[in-house]
């Protein structure tokens, strides 16, 4: 069965868009539990754009499924994941410009940086996953930092058509089974949705998939719980 990880991060976006107490991350983590999710992800930037401390630490009170801190390689927020010891730190580059992640972490040429926080998540008992591109080199370069698992950017294959998008579903075919030699645990995520998740879903080796944004998007309309039971039900067709 493929886990699915809900992502929590735009309930906060709307909150923070008037920085008043709702809608409430931690309450949307607990319906998406009650619609199937596996895991609860949630990501404290350095800006604090969307999620804040507060939530972190009731996300960590409350949430009884697997919860996946995101956070970037910055000392202060390896901190505060050290402090609160999730079951996954997944570890992704940020930049104060970009709306939302636009790429994988540079695992080949910024591994002193990558090195150092994986080596304090991993001495606080945290199982630590990279967000890379689905390129071959920056999976083995991921596995040589001592990486539990690798989530691939599915950016790219989201936006793609036609040809293009047969190029970007066997990158991330190829760089899945090196990451699966080397031992390392399969996830992916970014762009997914509704309509463009089963090829995905599909792949040899794929353990978790991450999805936010059309889930949240899904769930103004029909509830958390409903919108993340219907991608229960997509990725259940999947063993």
């Amino acid at each position: 069965m493929i886990h699915l990880g809900i992502n929590v991060d735009h309930i906060a976006t709307v909150r923070q868009a008037r920085r008043t107490y709702e809608p409430d991350p931690v309450i949307a983590a607990a319906l998406a539990e009650q619609g199937g999710a596996d895991a609860i992800t949630f990501h404290l930037r350095e800006d604090r754009r969307h999620i804040q401390e507060r939530d972190v630490e009731m996300l960590m009170r409350t949430v009884t499924v697997k919860t996946n801190f995101e956070l970037a390689c910055a000392p202060e927020v390896v901190a505060i994941a050290c402090q609160w010891k999730p079951d996954c730190g997944l570890l992704v580059p940020e930049s104060r410009e970009e709306v939302t992640t636009e790429g994988g972490l540079n695992c080949t040429g910024d591994t002193s940086r990558i090195g150092e926080a994986i080596a304090r998540l991993k001495d606080a008992g945290i199982s630590v996953s990279l967000f890379i591109d689905p390129d071959v080199a920056q999976v083995e370069a991921a596995a040589a930092l001592g990486a539990d698992s690798v989530e691939l950017h599915t950016g790219p294959y989201a936006l793609a058509k036609g040809a293009k998008l047969d190029a970007e579903l066997d990158r991330l075919a190829k760089a899945g089974d090196v990451a699966a030699s080397a031992g390392m645990q399969l996830h992916a995520g970014h762009g997914l949705n509704y309509q463009n998740v089963r090829p995905v879903a599909a792949l040899k080796n794929i353990h978790e998939l991450n999805i936010g944004h059309s889930i949240v998007s899904r769930a103004v309309m029909v509830g958390m719980k409903d919108a993340v039971a219907e991608m229960r039900r997509i990725l259940d067709l999947f063993v």
